[in-house]
């Protein structure tokens, strides 16, 4: 199997994640943003990461291939056949997707990715005002949502826990960095998900590329 993808994707991260979790072989070939690479345009024809070739069947976007991974390899179970725990538990991956990962990715990209990657400036006030205006109250959320048992569906790690923690590594790239002390549990809560051996190795080597990123002219 080839994964297409960057590490500091927040999408990328979350499947690499799940992959692990399930012990799943797999090959990461690194792409970027619009990258040429034939194989990765055959399998993703929007240009977006991460994609998929598993033997031939090509496949595109972190939840797409999470729910076919799932359906081929159903152990350990990251999607809970419980109806109440799967609707949360995808209901949290469309939350870290599309609301979290947004929010971060307003941040990320002016702060980080347009500069260092794309050689242009990137547009500040409005990483500014996410991280004034957005970010505290999808903190507060998770704060407020995560319970005692450190998992967000069922007392245990589901997909749910992968897909909101994932976006927190793009907002330690741009310095929006946790308040261990407003977010006592959310900090907690992301350290243990980051920190497992699935994740692990990604987030040192993810740290280790862009310690190289900013600290180039």
């Amino acid at each position: 199997m080839i994964i297409y993808g960057s590490v500091v994707s927040p999408f990328v991260r979350k499947l690499l994640g799940y992959l692990g979790e399930k012990g799943i072989d797999f090959e990461l070939k690194g792409v970027g943003i619009g990258d040429p690479d034939p194989g990765f345009r055959a399998a993703s024809p929007l240009g977006k990461m991460p994609a998929m070739d598993d033997d031939g069947f090509l496949l595109a976007d972190s939840s797409a291939i999470i729910h076919y991974l799932e359906a081929k390899h159903p152990e350990p179970a990251l999607i809970p056949a419980d109806p109440q725990q799967r609707g949360r538990v995808i209901w949290w991956d469309e939350f870290g997707d599309t609301v979290f990962a947004a929010c971060s990715g307003k941040m990320f990209f002016n702060r980080i990715v347009s500069p260092k990657f794309l050689g242009r400036e990137g547009d500040l006030a409005a990483a500014a005002q996410a991280e004034a205006e957005e970010l505290p109250k999808l903190l507060d959320y998770l704060e407020s949502a995560i319970p005692a048992s450190g998992y967000l569906v069922g007392d245990r790690f589901t997909l749910a826990d992968l897909a909101a923690a994932s976006p927190l590594m793009n907002l330690r790239h741009c310095g929006a960095c946790l308040d261990a002390a407003k977010h006592p549990k959310t900090a907690a809560w992301s350290e243990a998900i980051l920190s497992r051996p699935s994740l692990a190795p990604w987030v040192e080597k993810e740290e280790r590329m862009m310690a190289k990123v900013l600290a180039a002219a």
